[in-house]
């Protein structure tokens, strides 16, 4: 019997492509081309070799007039990565397209990130780096780079879902204390001792330094606005591990530069790959490239998660454990 035809729209791990040259007729992209970018040409691809499933990945275009225009062939899009708001889940349903992703397997990793992030504004680390490798560095002085400690601080986590949670876990060992906003308040097992406030006002004029943990689209687009940094307490630091669009970016820029905010760290960005170019005049934020699940192991488990969903809809023609629609 042949093998389900399966378009890879990325280069992914060594593993994951055997894995998927072994049980498909994988159609891989191996030197990571940018044509994942263009609907039009993620269709074509499918129509061209008649695709049983697509294996994509944040970032690719999986728009409304992509995925009309996929081949009847295509049963089922997975995706590499837990968000699915580059997928246009409305049309996929009119289409009878599963979807799914690859959730619970980079939480840890993701709040690593987001814990990097979060030491590097405080401490400057990105300004000292810099000093260092300009040959700028003339030595220890008592008032070089003075940043601000962790400990004792108010750490605010929007979104405590996952990892939001496995991030107060780690905060905890650095005796912060944990305050959070989200929907609604969780039980205590859950909470773990942090703080619910069930009003942006509290929130935000409690903490110290934000986290950014909530999930892409126009509800939560330029959540980080001016109006919003202004009830922040002077010197307050802002991290962003979740999603670029949540950020108002001319809003922390200005913020940054007057110095009401005193630091920033992100790792995602509003139209990446492009980034405000006004990032990239201060010393005061650390910027990193969308690093968040970068691991070997997480990018393997996300991999082999996605062919597991695959391997549900495509090839034991059963219901898929991480089915988003």
């Amino acid at each position: 019997m042949a093998k389900p035809i399966l378009l890879v729209t990325r280069k992914l791990p060594d593993a994951i492509e055997a894995r998927a040259s072994r049980d498909y007729d994988a159609r891989l992209n191996p030197n990571d081309d940018p044509w994942s970018t263009d609907g039009a040409e993620i269709a074509r691809r499918a129509n061209e070799i008649g695709a049983a499933g697509i294996l994509g990945a944040a970032g690719d275009k999986f728009d409304a007039a992509c995925i009309k225009a996929l081949p009847d062939s295509v049963k089922v899009i997975a995706t590499f990565s837990v968000g699915f708001d580059h997928i246009d889940i409305a049309a996929a349903k009119a289409r009878n397209i599963v979807v799914v992703n690859t959730p619970e397997v980079l939480s840890f990793a993701t709040a690593e990130c987001a814990f990097t992030l979060m030491l590097m504004a405080a401490r400057r680390a990105g300004e000292g780096e810099r000093m260092v490798r300009a040959g700028q560095w003339k030595g220890w002085a008592p008032t070089q780079l003075m940043g601000v400690t962790l400990e004792g601080k108010k750490l605010g986590i929007l979104g405590f879902g996952r990892i939001g949670r496995e991030l107060a876990a780690m905060a905890r060992g650095f005796r912060m204390e944990i305050h959070y906003r989200d929907i609604q308040k969780l039980p205590p097992e859950v909470e773990q001792g942090a703080i619910y406030h069930d009003n942006e006002d509290s929130f935000l004029g409690a903490i110290d330094i934000i986290s950014m943990h909530v999930p892409g689209g126009d509800a939560n687009r330029h959540w980080l606005n001016t109006a919003r940094l202004n009830k922040m307490k002077p010197g307050s630091i802002v991290v962003n591990s979740g999603r670029g669009v949540s950020v108002h970016d001319e809003s922390l820029i200005a913020a940054l530069r007057s110095g009401h905010i005193r630091a920033a760290g992100l790792d995602v960005y509003d139209g990446e790959p492009k980034v405000n170019p006004g990032y990239l005049t201060l010393e005061n934020v650390a910027l990193l490239p969308h690093l968040g699940s970068a691991t070997i192991e997480v990018r393997d488990a996300m991999g082999n998660r996605a062919l597991e969903n695959l391997d549900a809809v495509l090839i034991k023609h059963t219901a898929p454990p991480h089915r988003v629609a």
